[in-house]
């Protein structure tokens, strides 16, 4: 029932934040590979890209890739919060009954690998089509996807299932050290709340604290890597199914910050906090309280 409770929490805050995530995916690939002032500058901003994607794709264009959005939350979120709400009702992530920031942070990152593995097809074709855009206003590799299962039955087609999972090599370090940043994040930060007795016992406020701090720790923890992976899962590849611009992770890595430098790893930053953030504080906030209903229920 947790992994349930944790997909349901997730998909509840994508639903809301999944237009940030077409503006994020669009800012991280402008400019890929340029550097400043060499390449036409469609996206200026968090707002300004907002106000471009909604006058030129229209308002369904804010909601793309929402199907395959709510796909890999359910599934991706549900293992990854499942997992670890199994763990830590086990009582591994304490140590005399204090939360461990070290188990809770190692608890975090297994549970997200997990998860990662598992949805990276799907957020393989999610990037594909948030990135999907009019020709005036495209940015990156510009792929043909009708929707999502079209986009599956293609990819399969062309490079076979190991195709489906191309660009999980950013997946794993993107989500785990998200994960663990988040989760040993909310815990300590619940606790620090609860201490400070600001609000009343089992308030879903202390959630909704806990989850505005860990969302900040996520942000500047996870950008890079979200950078990293969205591009990895976007490049262009050839008809061996291999990347045409990064031969993977660190070779991304390097090549961004070496032609774009530091700023270029953390693209999107603005995109990434309004919508991890609100995605962060929501999925936590829902995740928390459901499992309260549940529990108290059962």
């Amino acid at each position: 029932m947790d992994f349930v409770l944790s997909g349901v929490a997730a998909c509840g805050a994508c639903f809301f934040t999944n237009p940030l995530e077409v503006v994020k995916t669009r800012m991280q690939l402008q400019g890929e590979l340029k550097s400043r002032g060499t390449y036409q500058v469609y996206y200026r901003n968090v707002f300004h890209a907002f106000y471009t994607i909604g006058k030129i794709d229209g308002l369904a264009g804010l909601q793309k890739g929402l199907v395959p959005g709510l796909v890999y939350q359910f599934f991706m979120n549900g293992v990854r919060l499942g997992s670890y709400a199994i763990i830590e009702s086990l009582g591994y992530i304490h140590t005399d009954g204090r939360v461990s920031a070290a188990k809770s942070t190692v608890s975090g990152a297994i549970a997200g690998v997990v998860g990662a593995v598992m949805g990276s097809p799907i957020y393989l074709v999610k990037t594909h089509l948030q990135s999907q855009s009019t020709s005036s206003i495209a940015v990156g590799h510009q792929y043909k996807h009708r929707g999502m299962m079209h986009a599956l039955l293609a990819i399969h087609k062309q490079h076979g299932i190991l195709g489906l999972w191309r660009g999980a090599s950013a997946a794993v370090p993107r989500v785990s050290v998200g994960s663990a940043a988040q989760l040993s994040t909310f815990s300590a930060s619940k606790e620090l709340v609860t201490d400070l007795q600001m609000f009343s016992e089992g308030s879903w406020l202390i959630a909704l604290s806990a989850g505005m701090i860990s969302s900040v720790v996520v942000v500047l923890a996870m950008t890079p890597f979200d950078v990293v992976s969205t591009r990895l899962y976007n490049q262009p590849v050839n008809h061996l199914g291999k990347g045409v611009l990064y031969k993977g992770f660190v070779d991304c890595f390097s090549k961004t910050l070496k032609k774009e430098g530091m700023t270029g790893l953390y693209k999107g930053l603005g995109a990434s906090y309004f919508r991890l953030g609100p995605h962060t504080i929501l999925s936590l906030l829902f995740w928390n309280e459901l499992r309260t209903l549940y529990h108290s229920n059962s």
